[in-house]
């Protein structure tokens, strides 16, 4: 399938690119969440009508991602768990505790923006997390998990 990309998508392309992707990831994801749109004619001539508009969107959401990293990026953030008598996590720390705290401190994150790669914290100590504000734009947060007193 083919699609004009609306948006810049890691590993895929910047706004305006013609990509040939598989029929699912178009349809699934790349049609439905505006990212992208098919790669017919009408589209074509449509697009490049609105190019101008489009990269603009791009280049203001790249700006307001750089203040914001401008911001957080070096913050730390303590989060505090339960723990069990061998000072082990019940649980783990997840995306959902770091947007919360990151959230109480003023930013405004989605969730999707968080990378753990390793999967959510089980366990005490200081970790280095990346925030995807842009996908040129990635911030590293350091978050302390502490036990309850």
């Amino acid at each position: 399938m083919k699609v004009i990309l609306l948006e810049r998508i890691t590993g895929l392309g910047a706004p305006g690119d013609l990509v040939t992707v598989k029929s699912g990831y178009g349809r699934n994801f790349l049609l439905p969440g505006k990212k992208a749109i098919p790669a017919n004619k009408e589209n074509m001539e449509k697009y490049e009508a609105e190019k101008a508009q489009i990269l603009a969107a791009e280049e203001s959401k790249k700006a307001s991602a750089q203040s914001v990293y401008e911001q957080l990026n070096g913050q730390s953030f303590e989060i505090v768990s339960a723990v069990t008598e061998e000072n082990t996590l019940y649980g783990s720390v997840g995306t959902n505790e770091i947007i919360e705290k990151i959230t109480t401190a003023g930013f405004e994150l989605d969730k999707q923006a968080i990378r753990l790669p390793e999967g959510p914290i089980k366990d005490l100590g200081d970790f280095e997390i990346d925030i995807e504000l842009h996908p040129e734009v990635i911030a590293k947060i350091n978050i302390k998990v502490s036990p309850e007193e």
